[in-house]
């Protein structure tokens, strides 16, 4: 990282960025070299040193076809920004922000309760802490995505 005095460590800090962050940007390897990123609704829990990443989306698209072919993936999440600087001089704007840039591996889950525990993590970052219910069918219909973070990067200004 290049300006070290914006690193962020401490795994107490990481989570707060993570709580306020709201949208992954996910990429996995597309087709001909090129990245396919996408904007996905996220979850979270913490196994050992970093956080593990849950996702949903639909059955098909070319999301998952890519996913199938290659499971590594890179995100980027951020929040928090807020430009500063004088009215009349552009190049001493800076922006307030705090981020995360990360590696790991996805999977397609496939077993029901874990599903429903990922659909969990999901549903209190997006909504809050509740009992939730789940349908079986739309449980049945619906893709859970989870990226076990390998690396990790966070940054606060």
């Amino acid at each position: 990282m290049r300006r070290k005095e914006r690193e962020v460590t401490a795994r107490g800090e990481i989570e707060e960025i993570l709580r306020a962050c709201k949208v992954c940007h996910l990429a996995v390897n597309g087709e001909d070299g090129v990245p396919y990123i996408v904007p996905l609704n996220f979850g979270y829990s913490w196994q050992g040193t970093w956080p593990v990443l849950y996702m949903h989306c639909a059955p098909e698209g070319q999301k998952l076809e890519l996913l199938r072919r290659d499971s590594r993936v890179a995100f980027e999440m951020d929040c928090g920004y807020a430009p500063e600087g004088q009215a009349d001089l552009a190049c001493t704007y800076t922006n307030r922000y705090a981020s995360l840039i990360g590696a790991g591996d996805c999977e397609i889950v496939t077993a029901e309760d874990e599903k429903e525990a990922g659909l969990r993590h999901l549903m209190q970052h997006v909504i809050g802490a509740r009992d939730w219910k789940f349908d079986r069918t739309a449980l049945a219909h619906t893709v859970l995505l989870r990226v076990h973070v390998r690396k990790l990067t966070a940054k606060k200004h």
